[in-house]
C-alpha cells in the first residue's frame, strides 16, 4: 500500500513516462483504461492515477470510478491478460485509485483490440512499425524469421502448404486463401522473404530431405513406454518433416493407446479419456513454437500409460518463469508462432498453457508439472489419472449451468480451493465472482481468510456432514488450540501475543473474538490489565 509520503511524491511529480494523471471525478471508461495500461506498459510501465487533476499544482478531486477494484482486475485481466493491480487510496478523504502498470518484457508489446498503443501527449496513438521493430529485435533477432541459405521452394512439401492453406482459409474465409499462387501464399505468410526460405518454412513445412540437410533438429520424437523400465522403447516414431503435417499424427500416436476411465453416475456410465486432445495439442504446439533451434536436440513425446512427457530444447524464454507463464508472452520463434496463429493451431501467438491448465482442472486431473524444466530444457508433464470423480460430476453440472463463461483463472481458484491450497494473490480479483455465484464460500476474514466449495458441492456428493464438520470444526479447533496453550501455562498463564503465535494465520482481532467466546463461555478468565494481562483457564487458582 501506498504511504503519504510516497502518495505525495507522485503529486510532485511531472506527467511523463511512468506517470499519468486523470480527473475522472465521476467515472472513466474501462476501455479507456485498459488502452491507457497498454501504452504505459509499451513504454516500460507506470501508474495511472485516476481522481487528480493532471495540470499543476495538481489538486486531489477525488473519483467514483471502478467502485469495485478487484472486478476492475479481473476484467483487466481477462482482456489484457497481465496482472494489472489497483489500489484505493483515501487522501484528506477523498478516494483516489492507482492502476500500476508493470512494463512489457523486452522483446514484446502490448496490444488491445489490435493495437499496439503509445502515448503522444494528451492522445494515445498507435506504435510505427519501426517502432514495433525496435521492440522485437531487444532479444535478439527470430531464429525463426531468418533466411535459410541454400534452401529453395522445392524444399516445401506440397502437402504441407496445403495443409497451411486449408487452415489459413479456415480461420480466414473472406481472405481469399484459397486462390492465391503458392509463392504468393508463403510470402503473405512472411514464410518466404524476397522470395528466400525462412527457418520458419523449414520447420512448417520442410520436406525429410530438407531437414536432413539444413535443420536435423527440427524434428519431433514420439515413445511410447508401457513402464519405467529403461531400456529401448516399446513403439518410437523419428518425425522429421514439416511440423504441419506432424501434429495430427502425434495425437493419433497418442490416441492409440488412451484408454478411457469408467464412472458412473445414477443409471448413467460415462467414459474420460486418459489424455485431453486439446492439452496434450497445446503442450506439442508450445514445444515446437519455443523450443530453441539453434540447440541440436529434438522434440520428446514419451507417452506412458497414465502421463505424458513433453520435452523440448532451450529453457523458458527470457522473462518466463513456470510462475508467470499463464500471463505473461514472449515467444522465442514468433515468426513461428505467427503463422501457427493465422492457421487458428493456437489463439495468441505465444500463449496456449492456459488451455492446458482449463483442460486439467475441468477433468480433475493434477496441474502441468513444469518441475523438471531447466535452463537446457522445458519439461512438461501431463498426467491422465482422475484424482476426484465426484469433482469432475460437479464441475459436469456446473457446467450445464455456465462453464463457457469459466475463465482460466476460475478453473484454477476452483482447483486450490478444492485441494485445500491458498489461493494465489494473482488469482484474486476471481475470488469475489466464484462467491457471487454460490460455487465457493468464505471462512474466515483477513489474513486468516480460507474457502472451501460450496454447501451445493457436497450435497452433490451425498456429503452434507463432512461440509458442517469443514464449517463449523475449524472454528472449535482454533478454539481448542488457544485452551491447549493456556492450559499448559499452568499457573503463569498466556498473554495475548504468545496466543498469537499458536494461530499465525489469524489476525489479532479474530483472535481476541476467540478469547472473547471462550471467556463467555465461562472457560477461561482475565487477570491484570492492558499489556501485562493474562489468560487462565477457570479452573486454575492462584495460591
Amino acid at each position: 500500500m501506498i504511504t503519504q509520503k510516497e502518495f505525495q511524491a507522485l503529486l510532485d511529480s511531472p506527467e511523463g513516462r511512468r506517470v499519468e494523471f486523470k480527473t475522472a471525478s465521476a467515472s472513466f471508461h474501462f476501455e479507456e483504461l485498459a488502452d491507457y495500461c497498454v501504452a504505459l506498459a509499451n513504454e516500460g510501465g507506470g501508474v495511472l492515477i485516476l481522481g487528480v487533476t493532471d495540470k499543476r499544482p495538481r489538486q486531489v478531486v477525488g473519483t467514483r470510478a471502478f467502485e469495485e477494484p478487484g472486478r476492475t482486475e479481473a476484467g483487466l485481466f481477462e482482456r489484457l491478460h497481465q496482472r494489472i493491480p489497483i489500489e484505493e487510496y483515501r487522501h484528506d478523504g477523498k478516494r483516489v485509485i492507482l492502476v500500476r502498470v508493470p512494463s512489457r518484457l523486452p522483446g514484446t508489446a502490448w496490444q488491445h483490440r489490435g493495437s499496439f498503443l503509445m502515448r503522444a501527449g494528451d492522445a494515445l496513438v498507435p506504435m510505427s512499425d519501426d517502432q514495433l521493430r525496435r521492440i522485437h529485435e531487444e532479444t535478439g533477432p527470430d531464429f525463426s524469421a531468418e533466411i535459410c541459405d541454400g534452401a529453395h521452394l522445392e524444399d516445401l512439401a506440397s502437402e504441407a502448404i496445403d495443409i497451411l492453406r486449408a487452415l489459413w482459409q479456415r480461420k480466414a474465409p473472406d481472405q481469399d486463401i484459397a486462390n492465391r499462387p503458392v509463392e504468393r501464399l508463403l510470402m503473405d505468410a512472411e514464410l518466404l522473404v524476397g522470395g528466400r526460405v525462412t527457418y520458419a518454412a523449414l520447420v512448417l513445412l520442410g520436406t525429410r530431405e530438407a531437414l536432413g540437410r539444413h535443420l536435423a533438429q527440427a524434428e519431433l520424437v514420439f515413445e511410447y513406454r508401457p513402464n519405467e523400465v529403461p531400456g529401448p522403447a516399446a513403439d518410437r516414431h523419428e518425425l522429421r518433416r514439416g511440423f504441419l503435417t506432424v501434429l495430427d499424427q502425434v495425437w493419433q500416436l497418442v490416441n492409440l493407446r488412451n484408454d478411457k476411465q469408467h464412472f458412473q453416475q445414477g443409471l448413467f456410465v460415462w467414459d474420460v479419456p486418459t489424455f485431453n486432445e486439446r492439452a496434450v495439442r497445446e503442450a506439442v504446439l508450445n514445444a515446437v513454437s519455443h523450443r530453441d533451434y539453434r540447440h541440436g536436440g529434438s522434440v520428446f513425446v514419451r507417452q506412458y500409460p497414465r502421463r505424458i512427457e513433453i520435452v523440448s530444447p532451450g529453457g523458458f524464454p527470457s522473462g518466463i518463469t513456470k510462475d508467470n507463464l499463464l500471463w505473461e508472452q514472449n515467444p522465442r520463434n514468433r515468426r513461428i508462432a505467427e503463422v501457427l496463429a493465422k492457421c487458428g493451431l493456437v489463439e495468441r501467438a505465444g500463449q496456449g498453457f492456459d488451455l492446458m491448465y482449463q483442460e486439467c482442472i475441468r477433468y480433475s486431473k493434477p496441474l502441468p508439472d513444469f518441475s523438471r524444466t531447466s535452463e537446457h530444457s522445458v519439461w512438461v508433464t501431463l498426467h491422465g489419472e482422475i484424482q476426484d470423480p465426484e469433482f469432475l460430476r460437479f464441475l459436469e453440472e456446473v457446467g450445464r449451468e455456465r462453464a463457457a463463461s469459466f475463465t482460466t483463472e476460475d478453473f484454477l481458484v476452483i482447483d486450490f480451493v478444492h485441494r485445500e491450497q491458498p489461493v494465489l494473490e494473482y488469482l484474486a480479483p476471481r475470488v469475489q465472482t466464484l462467491l457471487d455465484q454460490g460455487i465457493i464460500e468464505r471462512m474466515g476474514r483477513g489474513r486468516g481468510t480460507r474457502y472451501l466449495l460450496s454447501r451445493r458441492f457436497y450435497r452433490f456428493m451425498g456429503q452434507g456432514g463432512i461440509y458442517t464438520r469443514k464449517r463449523g470444526l475449524d472454528r472449535e479447533t482454533n478454539k481448542t488450540l488457544l485452551l491447549r496453550h493456556i492450559e499448559g501455562s499452568a499457573e503463569s498463564g498466556a498473554k495475548l501475543d504468545e496466543l498469537q503465535q499458536v494461530l499465525p494465520g489469524l489476525s489479532r482481532h479474530q483472535v481476541q473474538t476467540l478469547i472473547r467466546e471462550l471467556k463467555r463461555d465461562g472457560r477461561i478468565e482475565k487477570r491484570g490489565a492492558t499489556k501485562g494481562a493474562r489468560w487462565f483457564l477457570v479452573s486454575v487458582k492462584r495460591n
